[in-house]
């Protein structure tokens, strides 16, 4: 059995499987953003093993979660769950001057990558929408341009792929990968659950689960955007990401 922690699993995705991995008999420990909604989740998934706080939009409360999942030992895999949505009306900034959804969707990944423990497998999770994302990754922070919820966001789950790609080009010891959940039954969207292929990819030992570079959909590796295997703009993004956190993958 394996060790996994997941990242935004309070409600939604994130809950939905940590629930399915506890099923399994894996070992899981969620995180939540605050104290009040880690003893909910502690609550509605009593077969956890704990709970980490921190809410990511901050790089030190960010950097914080790091220290308590090592601090918890080594895990077999890590799932970056945690996102925030296309409807926001407005550049929202975090104490660090940030838009909220680039910290959640792009940095906050970017920060657990580089400062948890090494895992065996990394899963992120995207959305179909990052064909959308602008990858000339002109003006990340949103300081220049004209707010557009849905293209931030979209912009943030091209960068989760290219950080997966990254990832497993630089760490060819690890399993890393991308997945689009499709429409899910969580505040985010609609009735079909979407769950069962991060699961996968976090302890399955189908040898379709044990690859690395991957971009899947259902169980199935699906072409992602092109632009997303351009090793020029893998490292772009990490240089944007090690600029705004003064952290090193």
């Amino acid at each position: 059995m394996s060790r996994v922690f997941i990242t935004g699993s309070s409600d939604g995705l994130g809950r939905m499987a940590a629930r399915l991995l506890i099923e399994q008999g894996h070992g899981v420990i969620l995180h939540a953003r605050n104290q009040e909604r880690g003893q909910q989740a502690m609550a509605g998934l009593p077969g956890a093993e704990g709970v980490v706080i921190g809410d990511l939009t901050s790089v030190a409360q960010t950097r914080d979660v790091a220290e308590q999942v090592n601090g918890l030992g080594a895990f077999d895999a890590v799932i970056h769950n945690a996102g925030v949505g296309y409807r926001e009306p407005r550049r929202i900034a975090t104490e660090d001057g940030l838009p909220q959804v680039f910290a959640v969707n792009t940095l906050a990944p970017y920060i657990l990558t580089a400062l948890i423990k090494r895992p065996k497998r990394l899963v992120y999770l995207s959305s179909g929408l990052h064909r959308n994302g602008d990858a000339r990754l002109q003006d990340l922070t949103w300081e220049h341009r004209a707010w557009q919820g849905q293209q931030a966001y979209s912009d943030t789950k091209l960068h989760d792929v290219l950080l997966a790609f990254a990832v497993a080009r630089r760490w060819p010891d690890v399993y890393s990968n991308a997945l689009e959940p499709g429409w899910v039954a969580t505040k985010m969207g609609g009735p079909d659950a979407g769950h069962r292929t991060q699961v996968w990819l976090a302890v399955s030992n189908d040898p379709e689960a044990k690859v690395s570079g991957e971009y899947f959909y259902h169980l199935r590796t699906r072409a992602p955007k092109p632009a997303t295997r351009d090793i020029e703009i893998q490292e772009a993004l990490l240089d944007a990401c090690k600029r705004l956190s003064g952290i090193e993958i």
